[in-house]
């Protein structure tokens, strides 16, 4: 029987493969799961059409993140520490700090898309990465002050 793979299975395909495989396998396995259509033209077309309209809305985003790459990169977040006398801070500044800097500056980023391989313990100026797309990173300019 071919069918047409709804989901990456493995040793057998990834989305939107069309397969051969024996039928009690597709009848009793990957039909009843949600894994993969009998291949026939309607679905092929169905999952055709279903994957364009994938691939569009992954092209929005990837813009919307490249115009938001270009718009965090020309900021520069300045956040006041209370510091010792050698310049090291009380504490730290953390993703969640960063987050909401940007927050106040009307960016809304999630705190889990802030790289930050350790928090910022000293006063100064450092470049924070953030992840907004695959193969997408923008690095914001991040300045430490004291108090």
């Amino acid at each position: 029987m071919r069918v047409v793979l709804l989901k990456k299975v493995e040793g057998l395909g990834l989305e939107g493969d069309v397969v051969q495989v024996k039928d009690g396998y597709a009848r009793n396995f990957l039909l009843p799961k949600g894994l993969a259509l009998e291949a026939t033209e309607g679905n092929i077309k169905a999952l055709e059409q279903r994957k364009k309209s994938y691939e569009l809305r992954e092209i929005k985003k990837k813009e919307e993140a490249l115009r938001l790459k270009g718009m965090l990169e020309a900021l520069t977040l300045t956040l006041k520490r209370k510091t010792q006398e050698e310049g090291k801070l009380f504490g730290s500044v953390t993703s969640t700090d960063i987050a909401e800097a940007l927050q106040r500056k009307g960016f809304e980023v999630d705190k889990k898309r802030i790289v930050l391989p350790k928090p910022i313990k000293a006063v100064g100026e450092s470049f924070v990465p953030v992840k907004l797309f695959p193969q997408v990173e923008a690095r914001i300019k991040v300045i430490v002050e004291a108090e």
